[in-house]
């Protein structure tokens, strides 16, 4: 059963305070992007296994990469590394367009049935190279990367239209969250967490 209160103590207590992602967070039912096995602990503040060495991250983080954002609601914006599809679904939930893609089949038909489940069948799913965005589909008013790369991708930079923000986390043993913004000057950039994300692979299985 969920705990009524897991949106208090987890993110309004710990710095998540934009109204529309809370309401984002409350609405989502995490419970159908998880595996049937840990269904019981879909609200744990804790990233949960969903197979092929992937991971659903905690809600706080996903909280935070939402809020990082600053989403009003008429964006198009591309989530980098589906997983589950939850992120995708609280970002549904923020922007107008969503665009997901992810590099492992299997998790992608997946993660359509989840969305489509939970009431977010106009999520795109897509399988690729994470890495490479979705050049065709670009600009992005913002993009969510959900594995940690060595370095910003310079594809994720290019396809993030003037004023778009970009957050994915950055490292491999020490890891931050990091926000990056497109200004008319070039990129900036400042972090937000540290983190502990799988890495992100580029190229297709």
């Amino acid at each position: 059963m969920t705990d009524p209160d897991w949106v208090d103590r987890q993110l309004r207590r710990r710095g998540i305070d934009d109204p529309r992602v809370l309401a984002a967070m409350a609405k989502v039912p995490r419970e159908l992007f998880v595996p049937e096995s840990v269904r019981s602990h879909a609200y744990d503040d804790a990233a949960l296994a969903i197979g092929y060495e992937q991971t659903i991250s905690q809600p706080y983080i996903v909280a935070c990469t939402c809020q990082a954002l600053e989403l009003n609601g008429d964006e198009r914006v591309l989530d980098v590394g589906t997983g589950s599809g939850y992120q995708a679904a609280v970002l549904a939930e923020l922007a107008a367009d969503v665009v997901s893609i992810e590099r492992v089949p299997e998790l992608a038909d997946r993660a359509r049935e989840a969305l489509t489940a939970a009431g977010y069948a106009d999520v795109v799913v897509l399988v690729g190279d994470g890495s490479a965005g979705v050049s065709e589909r670009a600009p992005f008013a913002a993009i969510a990367v959900g594995a940690a790369a060595r370095r910003p991708p310079p594809d994720l930079l290019e396809q993030l239209e003037p004023g778009g923000r970009l957050v994915l986390p950055v490292g491999r043993f020490r890891q931050r969250l990091v926000l990056i913004e497109r200004t008319a000057d070039g990129f900036v950039s400042r972090g937000l967490a540290d983190v502990r994300f799988v890495p992100l692979v580029e190229g297709v299985r």
